[in-house]
């Protein structure tokens, strides 16, 4: 068998600090046969030294796009623009299979130069259920962000933190007022976090899933006084608010977190914004009186970079060891290949 050599690639995101592979499972990588080269960084929160000291290659910030055709290569968010055509096999979020905002234009670069989309959403087992995600970490920083948005205590710009610093300002304090918190999609890893989050704040949160969305509550659901919205729907479903919801006398609803940030994805269950929030400007005001905020970050577990990094990688690392043709990698392929089918493009039979 060819031996295996994945690529570390360099984020291009200014805010992306995360990695998919930390230093002490690449040398687990590289103990084990497997050629890794890591491209240098100035933002990934693990030093380039670290992993030289693990055995890796070092290689300069985006030259994987020069890199042996049969590298593989790995990341986290999205790809630059160029080259306009891509002929590797790719591993990261592509976010590329629900026609999302650049989604055909990124299916059709891999179509072009005859590479992969690997696309780690869809890793998974048997039964559908992912393998690697940052989900938990995703809804501990959403809940936290809310919890400190309502508080009064949100300052901007974010700036990545560890969990520690981050639970010191998250837990209560001498005058802050009750609130009911919501979270929906409370049984997922996302859902998991942010109640956890609101436990560490001092509050318990009212947890709802496929039970209560099923035959949706809106007016308790407006009721609350801060909501995180942890679920991601795969198909069609009753949008959980309207525009005419924020508009109700009967709103409570102030800080509103949605953790999944499907913005223009067909089956968006929060169509009452159009765009997401950032690192500099973390919040929105979608109403005036009463208020209504909007936090809608799309890379939270970022902001935990550290701790986000390790449970990540440790989930990847047996799949990047047993990376082959068969298995959750094929499944990932297929996944591709029919998303390719679907948008009319002629993609060839890659192989993981």
């Amino acid at each position: 068998m060819t031996e295996l050599h994945l690529w570390l690639r360099h984020e291009p995101r200014t805010t992306e600090r995360r990695t998919p592979v930390v230093p002490a499972d690449a040398r687990r990588l590289v103990d084990s046969g497997i050629a890794l080269t890591v491209e240098e960084s100035p933002q990934r929160i693990f030093p380039i030294e670290e992993y030289e000291a693990a055995g890796c290659r070092r290689a300069p910030a985006g030259s994987w796009v020069t890199a042996p055709r049969d590298a593989v290569i790995l990341g986290l968010k999205e790809l630059p623009d160029e080259p306009a055509e891509l002929v590797h096999r790719h591993i990261f979020f592509g976010h590329a299979y629900k026609q999302q905002p650049g989604a055909a234009g990124l299916l059709r670069r891999f179509a072009a130069g005859g590479g992969a989309l690997l696309d780690l959403e869809y890793l998974v087992d048997d039964e559908g259920r992912r393998l690697a995600a940052f989900g938990y970490w995703a809804g501990y920083l959403g809940a936290a962000l809310a919890v400190l948005r309502h508080r009064g205590r949100l300052a901007a710009p974010l700036t990545p933190t560890t969990k520690d610093e981050l639970d010191a300002v998250l837990r209560p304090a001498a005058g802050d007022t009750e609130f009911t918190p919501l979270v929906i999609g409370a049984l997922g890893r996302s859902g998991r976090g942010a109640s956890a989050a609101f436990g560490t704040a001092g509050v318990e949160a009212t947890r709802w899933d496929l039970a209560e969305t099923r035959d949706l509550d809106r007016r308790a659901l407006l009721g609350h006084d801060v909501m995180v919205n942890a679920v991601l729907a795969t198909g069609p479903v009753p949008p959980f608010l309207r525009e005419e919801d924020l508009d109700s006398p009967a709103r409570r609803l102030r800080t509103l977190c949605d953790v999944t940030c499907d913005v223009g994805g067909p089956f968006n269950v929060l169509p009452i914004y159009d765009r997401t929030t950032d690192w500099a400007q973390p919040v929105r005001r979608l109403r005036a009186e009463p208020p209504l905020d909007l936090i809608a970050i799309d890379n939270l577990p970022s902001l935990l970079p550290r701790e986000s990094s390790v449970d990540f990688s440790a989930a990847l690392l047996p799949h990047l060891l047993a990376f082959g043709p068969g298995g959750a990698w094929g499944r990932s392929l297929e996944r591709f290949h029919q998303a390719c089918r679907e948008l009319g493009v002629h993609q060839g039979e890659s192989h993981p």
